[in-house]
């Protein structure tokens, strides 16, 4: 089989499709819960805490002199990722906790009968045929 009707094959699997779908709906989904955090959630925490802009948040190293930007520790931008990450993480086990509500799950099989059971049932079969 030549190297391209193997690519094929692997990218036409249905395994590599839905990952290709769910990372694009992830990267689209990851950019509404960013603006949800930043716009929406941090601005209000930020206000009860005293008007502070996480953003803003940060531990100056080094300041800024004639031709270098200055070399600063951005903790509040960290804090943001942080409640960011809480909240598409607490998305997705939503999600998942919904999906698997709805999975048909397979009735467990039924243990296997032991030796005895079973050579009882041949003996019983055999009596009944008699």
């Amino acid at each position: 089989m030549s190297l391209f009707k193997e690519f094929k094959a692997f990218a036409m699997k249905g395994n590599v499709i839905d990952m290709a779908v769910g990372i694009i709906i992830g990267v689209a989904f990851g950019k509404i819960v960013s603006s949800l955090v930043n716009d929406v959630i941090m601005p209000p925490i930020g206000l009860l805490m005293g008007g502070v802009d996480f953003s803003d948040l940060a531990i100056t190293l080094k300041s800024a002199s004639e031709g270098s930007p200055a070399v600063m520790i951005k903790y509040g931008v960290f804090i943001n990722t942080v409640v960011d990450f809480l909240i598409v993480a607490f998305c997705i086990f939503l999600i998942i906790k919904v999906i698997n509500k709805f999975k048909k799950t397979e009735p467990p099989e039924p243990p296997k009968p032991s030796k005895e059971v079973e050579l009882l049932t041949e003996i019983r079969d055999a009596l009944k045929q008699k």
